[in-house]
């Protein structure tokens, strides 16, 4: 597995420090963000999945802790739109550059209106996928967020 992803570097590119976390991705884990929490033994919350979606058709990036769902409400009022849903894997992989599964907020191939949680505050490092299936980046959520260029906001149902 490669430590070098159009994420890892996006992030180098902009003095962020962070450290990977190589760990074995399950493909046929029911959720993702959890096993890739206990393949590293950190705390479910604070491991941030990226998701990828539509205010009202228009997509975005939501980053929110692995054991919560997203509000599609919340996430539709972030942006100032009407309505939200989760985007399709084969728009998601085509609009970001990464596989599902190895979706990063960083690095994307267009860049996107983007939000965090706010439970993002709560830690000193956050965990979250460096873009490839298998490998989470730890760093600080001040320097996430201004890496993925993420409005803070409550998302989470």
């Amino acid at each position: 597995m490669s430590k070098t992803t159009a994420a890892t570097l996006a992030l180098s590119a902009a003095s962020v420090v962070f450290t990977p976390h190589p760990y074995d991705y399950d493909p046929d884990a029911p959720r993702v963000g959890l096993q890739a929490a206990e393949a590293l033994g950190v705390a479910p919350e604070q491991v941030f999945k990226t998701l990828m979606a539509e205010v009202d058709g228009k997509p975005v990036c939501v980053i929110v802790p692995s054991d919560c769902e997203v509000s599609m409400k919340k996430l539709a009022a972030v942006f100032g739109g009407k309505s939200a849903q989760m985007m399709k894997p084969a728009d998601a992989e085509r609009i970001t550059g990464f596989k599902v599964g190895g979706i990063s907020p960083f690095g994307q191939r267009k860049k996107v209106p983007t939000a965090i949680d706010e439970t993002v505050d709560l830690f000193d490092e956050v965990l979250i996928n460096g873009g490839q299936r298998g490998l989470l980046v730890s760093l600080t959520p001040a320097d996430a967020t201004r890496a993925a260029d993420a409005k803070v906001a409550d998302l989470v149902a």
